[in-house]
């Protein structure tokens, strides 16, 4: 009978939190960046002008598209060059840090700009003739009445697409990336204690994505 070893966390729990801060900033960036980019996107499939819409559409349907893992990859080897080629940058940090924020806050506003362009189409029509008829310009409406109301909407899918963006950032271990998860392979690895380790990283996974679904429900009861 298999018998569990759990002496490592707590000694581990500095690296482990080194592990989490490079998580949550790979997290924060891509919800944040996402979020921005996802809006524009929306706004751009919206648009009445073809080519602008088609271009929006063509980007979110690639995106969805392709599987994340196959994102990261592409976007570690393209990043240096782009830094290195075209801005003529060398870049210090980690480089594959640096990638794993690009790919994700890319991938991420394909799925943020599906939920933003249905947050926007729920509001009432009305509301944009009775701007217009007050004096307001299209992109007044849109940023000043629209959009509001919509994202007020929208916060529990936003919030939900953020959990499982905070899950899928394990898959930067293709990277070699020390996140959470990373981290606690190669401790329990190290260490002799696998399992423990990555049961324990499960558990942790299992917490903050458990909390931030209980607030998603609160939020939900709130706007409703």
């Amino acid at each position: 009978m298999y018998e569990f070893d759990w002496s490592s966390v707590v000694p581990s729990l500095p690296f482990l939190m080194d592990g989490m801060v490079i998580t949550l900033k790979i997290t924060i960036t891509a919800i944040v960046i996402g979020i921005l980019w996802g809006t524009i996107l929306a706004v751009m499939r919206l648009s009445t002008f073809k080519p602008i819409s088609w271009f929006a559409a063509a980007y979110v349907n690639t995106f969805r598209s392709i599987p994340l893992v196959m994102v990261l990859l592409w976007f570690y080897l393209i990043v240096p060059n782009i830094l290195q080629n075209v801005l003529g940058l060398s870049p210090k940090s980690d480089i594959r840090l640096i990638s794993a924020m690009v790919a994700f806050s890319l991938f991420e506003a394909a799925y943020y700009s599906e939920i933003i362009r249905a947050g926007i189409q729920s509001i009432s029509k009305g509301q944009f003739s009775a701007s217009l008829a007050l004096g307001m310009t299209k992109s007044q409406t849109m940023r000043l009445v629209i959009l509001p109301q919509a994202f007020r909407a929208m916060i529990p899918l936003l919030l939900t697409q953020g959990i499982v963006l905070f899950q899928d950032t394990s898959l930067v271990y293709v990277l070699s990336l020390t996140d959470f998860f990373r981290t606690a392979a190669n401790i329990g690895e190290r260490d002799g204690t696998q399992v423990e380790m990555i049961l324990f990283a499960g558990f942790v996974y299992f917490i903050i994505s458990f909390s931030a679904s209980m607030l998603v429900n609160f939020l939900k009861k709130r706007t409703t």
